[in-house]
């Protein structure tokens, strides 16, 4: 990503950015003012982005203008927002698949992406990922039904599929067992 452009000036000259013959309009100026804010903050989408931006009030070929500009600049991009929210999710969140496409669906991806960026986790480092949130969670794998009906409800809450819940208490009852 390069450096986003700055707004430049010489005494009695109008203003433009810095790399354009032509003055800077003043809407585009503060549609990428707003959307640098935004992106400083943390990662965004261009659906998310573009949602910000309309309930600032942008005009739509101002804003049209704006994402181009960002995107030329490698500031927004679906495909590599959507890799990263699915490796913090499953890392640092423990999220399951179900979670992270809602998520992702939430965020405007388009589909094909979702799923290219969900394919690059396996059915293993599922279970991996699942068995570590009992780990955490748990110390004890669940003693009886009851305990192991509330561990496979937590990990269906954090997006889980049921199989891979299933497997991942039975898991940590053998991982507990072998220690």
């Amino acid at each position: 990503m390069g450096r986003p452009q700055t707004a430049s000036r010489e005494p009695g000259q109008p203003t433009t950015l810095q790399g354009s013959e032509q003055p800077a309009e003043q809407p585009l100026e503060r549609a990428l003012v707003r959307a640098y804010r935004h992106l400083g903050q943390r990662e965004h989408s261009v659906a998310e982005l573009r949602r910000r931006l309309e309930r600032a009030r942008t005009e739509p070929e101002v804003l049209e203008q704006a994402l181009a500009i960002l995107a030329e600049q490698g500031y927004i991009d679906d495909a590599r927002y959507a890799r990263m929210l699915v490796e913090d999710r499953r890392t640092v969140d423990g999220w399951g698949e179900q979670r992270i496409r809602a998520r992702l669906a939430q965020a405007g991806i388009d589909r094909d992406l979702i799923d290219h960026a969900l394919a690059e986790g396996t059915q293993a480092g599922e279970l991996a990922g699942a068995t570590a949130l009992l780990e955490r969670r748990w110390r004890r794998p669940p003693a009886d039904d009851r305990e192991r009906q509330r561990a496979f409800g937590q990990l269906i809450r954090m997006g889980y599929e049921s199989d891979v819940a299933y497997e991942a208490i039975r898991a940590h009852e053998r991982n507990a067992a072998s220690t």
